[in-house]
């Protein structure tokens, strides 16, 4: 595996999987001697982050309750 040269590396896609990896998970990173150890960040924001983009972004046309009842008659 090669570092691009912006210092970028690509995980595989069983580590991923097998870690919940999913696009825009935080990570992060622990030096030990001379190993680089990339974890799941303890706290993450991702669930934030999400709240914050669709803040706002309703169009108000139906309500929750009409919202809630599209969900209920799958």
């Amino acid at each position: 595996m090669l570092i691009t040269s912006k210092g970028q590396i690509t995980i595989p896609k069983e580590f991923r999987e097998a870690l919940g990896l999913l696009p825009h998970t935080d990570v992060e990173f622990e030096r030990v001697g001379d190993e680089l150890r990339v974890r799941k960040a303890k706290k993450s924001v991702r669930g934030s982050n999400l709240l914050e983009a669709m803040a706002g972004k309703s169009t108000g046309l139906m309500s929750t309750d009409e919202i809630m009842q599209l969900t209920r008659d799958v």
